[in-house]
């Protein structure tokens, strides 16, 4: 890259490109007392050489002892633009003013924020107003989120609302040349690439896999961040570590317990069943005539199983009854290469039964969708996931209703658990 301005904020490795004539870049080793200092991970794995490398972050190029990792730690002032090119035209609601005003002010005061807000309260709406304060002031911030649907749901929201910014957009899935972007989407993976670039960075859906309990994804968000930056975490289901944290007051709490429309969350049913749910390409009658009712109700339906080598049987079976026979069913997983083309089809209403895993559990939003989870028992589902999986119902203003199903064989704590956390944030 001739101008390696465009990489400013940005770390690889020696081998990935010659900068060694490069003005205005620093030069480290990328293992340092046996660490990998992209990733933080502890380096034993070997090469038939000897040499140790670094197995945690080997997707992004190989780290192998006495390599170098180039750093661009150039510092980017942006030119000043009114409202921090906000053009978005909504209004808040009264808690969401509250929320958003106590985000500014946490930032002002270099303070961490946990906003734990329910699913559907207007989590990336209240980001807005902290966003553009950032970008008024000629910084540089960045929203990162563990699930690439959750990137492709916000970009298209935040290119609206910050029409006169450039955005960047950057996951596996989706090739985009690196630049200097003052306004960055991304996976939280993507942070690997970054080192001191950003003074406000966004963790979206922090409680979600694979960023929850990832130590190296941990590392690659404190060091994608400038030393006086400072980060927001966004979850309706807050981890025991940000809680700890909160407890101890290097993060700063921010609560909202209603949904933007101001109606409660649609509280799960719980149906047990006796025989399998699916036994000799059958669908279990009484799980069949739960599915009928959602597809005569005129609702689509997210149809959850724990396992990808489900969704195929499922979609078999779902095809043979003589009701469904006039609908579109699909079926979508994390490693299916029609996965964005899908779920754009049934938000269109081109498809009307999706059968799905966790995947689509959080960050992704359908109109007047009603969800079934089956083998709601199975381990796969925690409480955090499936009080997600509820959320995906009764979004809209205009409906804020809808079914929510458990079918389960054993009744778990996790079942237990999330139905109690819904009905505790109704109260």
């Amino acid at each position: 890259m001739e101008n390696i301005s465009q990489l400013a904020g940005r770390q690889w490795l020696s081998s990935q490109m010659d900068c060694s004539i490069k003005e205005g870049l620093t030069k480290t080793r990328a293992i340092k007392h046996g660490h990998c200092l992209r990733c933080g991970a502890m380096v034993y794995a070997k090469l038939p050489n000897g040499k140790k490398y670094c197995r945690a972050c080997i997707g992004l190029g190989r780290i192998v002892a006495d390599d170098f990792l180039i750093r661009n730690e150039q510092t980017i002032k942006f030119r000043a633009k009114e409202n921090g090119g906000l053009t978005w035209k909504g209004k808040l609601t009264n808690s969401q003013t509250r929320i958003a005003r106590n985000l500014i002010r946490n930032y002002i005061a270099k303070k961490d924020s946990l906003v734990h807000a329910v699913t559907g309260a207007g989590k990336t709406e209240m980001l807005f107003p902290l966003v553009a304060y950032s970008l008024k002031n000629g910084e540089r911030c960045c929203i990162a989120t563990p699930r690439i649907d959750v990137v492709n749901e916000l970009y298209p929201r935040f290119k609206a609302a910050f029409d006169e910014i450039k955005i960047g957009k950057y996951h596996g899935r989706e090739y985009q040349e690196p630049e200097a972007d003052q306004l960055t989407l991304c996976t939280t993976h993507q942070l690997l690439k970054y080192f001191h670039a950003f003074d406000l960075l966004i963790i979206d859906e922090s409680d979600s896999f694979p960023y929850v309990n990832n130590s190296m994804l941990h590392f690659a968000a404190q060091n994608a961040i400038k030393l006086t930056g400072k980060r927001v975490f966004l979850t309706a289901t807050p981890t025991g570590d940000l809680l700890s944290s909160v407890k101890a007051g290097k993060i700063h709490l921010l609560k909202l317990k209603r949904r933007f429309h101001g109606q409660p969350l649609p509280v799960p049913r719980e149906k047990m069943f006796l025989r399998p749910f699916l036994r000799d390409q059958k669908i279990n009658s009484r799980l069949t005539a739960e599915i009928i009712k959602v597809i005569q109700a005129g609702h689509p339906l997210l149809l959850f199983v724990p396992r990808i080598n489900q969704i195929g049987p499922y979609i078999a079976a779902l095809k043979k009854i003589p009701e469904l026979a006039e609908i579109k069913i699909a079926g979508v997983h994390a490693n299916d290469a029609e996965r964005i083309a899908k779920v754009d089809q049934f938000r269109s209403g081109q498809i009307q039964l999706l059968v799905t895993t966790t995947i689509l559990e959080r960050g992704v939003t359908f109109n007047h969708v009603w969800v079934i989870v089956v083998q709601a028992d199975d381990k796969i589902y925690t409480s955090s996931s499936l009080v997600q999986i509820a959320g995906r119902v009764g979004r809209a203003k205009n409906d804020p209703e809808g079914l929510v199903l458990f079918c389960y064989q054993k009744y778990t704590f996790c079942i237990r658990s999330a139905v109690k956390q819904i009905r505790g944030m109704n109260q």
